[in-house]
């Protein structure tokens, strides 16, 4: 059981989903940042200096805070920008530089086939 497990932990494709989980949440932290502190409050300033992180109302005990959603909704616009123009740039590179596909390798034919195949040669051209 743990010789499996090395095997699937050792596996290129693991690795790299483990490096980009790491690097998507960093990432995210840094849009975060930018949006909090960079982004909302400039556009707080431009529409009347409202601090959108305070934005909330009461109903009975419970506080509905859509100021925080409005700005999660920005970072999630920003990521999802963000790794669009990621996929772009990768399809644009797959497109200049095409991989090269390995030409299919024929099977050898057995004897029947052969024999098949020019009986009905000989059929067509009757």
């Amino acid at each position: 059981m743990f010789k499996e497990f090395k095997e699937f932990i050792s596996k290129g494709n693991v690795l790299d989903l483990a490096v980009g989980v790491i690097i998507g949440g960093a990432f995210g932290k840094i849009v975060t940042s930018l949006v909090d502190d960079i982004i909302m409050p400039i556009v707080g300033l431009i529409i009347g200096g409202i601090n959108f992180s305070g934005l909330s109302f009461k109903i009975g005990d419970a506080t509905v805070k859509y100021g925080m959603f409005i700005q999660n909704i920005v970072n999630f616009l920003i990521i999802a920008f963000s790794i669009f123009l990621v996929i772009k740039a990768v399809n644009k590179m797959r497109r200049i530089n095409p991989e090269k596909e390995e030409a299919p390798v024929e099977q050898k034919k057995s004897n029947e086939e052969i024999l098949l195949t020019e009986i009905r040669d000989l059929l067509k051209n009757k």
